[in-house]
C-alpha cells in the first residue's frame, strides 16, 4: 500500500496529461497500481495495527508509583526490573513521560487575596564568580504580599534559623505590618516533619510566628505553582536587578536592591493586577497588622552543663563561668559572633566566640571570687569526721616513732647462748 501523497502525485500528473504507462515509468509503480488509484476516489486509509508491549503488563503498577511519588523514569525501570520486567529502558521512558504530560494538562483556579491576608516567602541562590575563579553562593530571601505584590529582598551568606527569623522581622519592619498567614514550601526552617494533616512546626519558627501573630501554610507537596505570586518575583529580581550587577559585598547588594524596590519595582504595573504595586501596596497596608512593642530574640540558642572546673563546652571551646552555676545547665544565646549566657533569668557572662578552635575563653574575676568564697573553701578543705585507724599513729606522732631498747643478753637467752665469730 502506498502514501497518500503519492496517490496525489498520481492523479496530480494525470491531469497534466500523462498516460497510466508513463506514470508508472516515473513513479516505480505497477501500472496496474496506477490504474487502481486513478479509478478509486478516495485517498487509502490505514489501519492501525495494535502492537503488544512488554509493558502492558507492568502498567498499572508505573500508574501507581507515579500517583504517590514524581518517580523518573530511571526509577521507574529500576523498580520494574525487581518485579521480572526485561524490556528496555526506552519504552518505560515513554510511558512515564506520556503519564506526566497527561497529568500535568491539569488547570488551577487562580488565586487572589484581600488586602493584608497573605504574604509568600521563599529562597533562591545567586552565583558569584570571584576573582580567584572559584564560585562563591549567597542566597536571596524573597517575601511577597499577595495583594499588591510589593516585595522585601534580603541577600544573606547562610540559610541559618537565626538569618530566616531576622529577614522576617527586616521584611516587617520594611512593609510597616504583619499580613495575617505567610505561605512556606516545606523547608526544615519551618517543618521538621509532615504527614497528612499531621505537622510537627520547627519549635523556633512556631515560637516565632506566635510572637508575632501571623499563621503559617504549608503548599500542598510537588505543588511550586501554589507559590506563584513569590515565584515570578525572583525571576523578576533576577533578571532586571541581578544580572549584570558588579557585586562587591552583601551589605553594598541589600542597600542597593532596596534602592531598586523604592524606585523601579514597586512603580511597574503588575502584569496580572494591571496595577502600579504601589497603588495597591497604599491600600493594602492599613489592613496589615501591627508590629509588636518588644521584637522576639532570634538568637541561637542551647543549654550546656558547667562542669566542676567552673567551664562549658560550646563549638569546640570551653567558657568559664560563675563557680555558683558549677553542675548545673545554663542557657547559651549567640548572634553575630557573640555569646550571653544566662542561668535562668541572670546574664552571668557575655563572650565574643575566638575564631580558632579549642581555647578556654575566660574572665579572671570569675576565679578570684572562687578563690575569696571562704564557703567554697570550707567545702572543700573540710576536716574529716574521724581517723582511719591505719593513720592514728601518723596522725599523732608524725614521722617519729617509740621503739622499746633491750639489753642484748636477752637474745642470748633466747638462743642458747653466745655465739663466737
Amino acid at each position: 500500500m502506498i502514501i497518500p501523497e503519492e496517490v496525489m502525485n498520481i492523479r496530480s500528473l494525470k491531469k497534466q496529461g500523462y498516460s497510466k504507462r508513463a506514470i508508472a515509468r516515473m513513479t516505480g509503480l505497477h501500472r496496474d497500481t496506477v490504474a487502481k488509484y486513478l479509478t478509486e476516489g478516495e485517498l487509502p486509509l490505514y489501519k492501525k495495527v495494535s502492537r503488544k508491549s512488554e509493558l502492558d503488563t507492568f502498567k498499572p503498577l508505573v500508574q501507581g508509583w507515579l500517583s504517590r511519588e514524581d518517580y523518573q523514569a530511571t526509577r521507574i525501570h529500576e523498580l520494574l526490573v525487581c518485579e521480572g520486567f526485561e524490556g528496555s529502558y526506552d519504552i518505560v521512558q515513554r510511558y512515564v513521560k506520556e503519564i506526566k504530560a497527561k497529568r500535568d494538562r491539569a488547570a488551577y483556579v487562580r488565586f487572589e487575596t484581600i488586602p493584608g491576608q497573605q504574604a509568600q516567602v521563599d529562597f533562591a541562590d545567586f552565583k558569584i564568580k570571584c576573582a580567584d575563579g572559584n564560585e562563591l553562593t549567597i542566597y536571596c530571601f524573597v517575601m511577597v504580599l499577595g495583594y499588591s505584590r510589593h516585595m522585601y529582598v534580603e541577600l544573606i551568606d547562610k540559610c541559618t534559623m537565626t538569618n530566616f527569623l531576622a529577614c522576617h522581622q527586616h521584611a516587617f519592619g520594611f512593609f510597616g505590618g504583619i499580613p495575617a498567614e505567610i505561605l512556606y514550601d516545606n523547608m526544615k526552617n519551618v517543618v521538621i516533619k509532615r504527614m497528612h494533616k499531621k505537622i510537627q512546626w520547627n519549635k523556633e519558627f512556631e515560637s516565632f510566628s506566635m510572637h508575632y501573630g501571623f499563621k503559617p501554610i504549608l503548599t500542598p507537596t510537588y505543588s511550586p505553582w501554589a507559590k506563584g505570586k513569590v515565584e515570578r518575583p525572583i525571576k523578576y529580581v533576577r533578571e532586571r536587578f541581578w544580572r549584570g550587577y558588579e557585586f562587591t559585598d552583601i551589605a553594598t547588594a541589600n542597600i542597593n536592591i532596596r534602592q531598586w524596590i523604592n524606585s523601579v519595582a514597586i512603580q511597574r504595573i503588575h502584569g496580572t493586577t494591571r496595577e502600579k504595586v504601589s497603588e495597591r501596596f497604599s491600600r493594602e497596608k492599613e489592613h496589615l497588622g501591627y508590629l509588636p512593642h518588644s521584637t522576639y530574640d532570634i538568637s541561637e540558642k542551647a543549654r550546656r552543663k558547667v562542669y566542676k572546673d567552673c567551664q562549658l563546652s560550646f563549638g569546640a571551646n570551653r567558657y568559664v563561668v560563675p563557680h555558683e552555676c558549677a553542675g548545673r545547665k545554663v542557657l547559651l544565646k549567640v548572634r553575630d559572633g557573640i555569646m550571653r549566657i544566662f542561668d535562668n533569668d541572670q546574664m552571668i557572662a557575655v563572650y565574643r566566640i575566638p575564631p580558632k578552635k579549642g581555647q578556654v575563653i575566660e574572665n579572671p574575676k570569675f576565679y578570684q571570687r572562687l578563690k575569696q568564697d571562704k564557703e567554697q573553701l570550707r567545702k572543700k578543705y573540710r576536716k574529716p569526721y574521724g581517723k582511719a585507724k591505719a593513720t592514728r599513729g601518723l596522725v599523732k606522732h608524725g614521722m617519729q616513732y617509740e621503739v622499746m631498747t633491750r639489753n642484748l643478753s636477752v637474745y642470748d637467752e633466747i638462743t642458747g647462748g653466745t655465739k663466737n665469730d
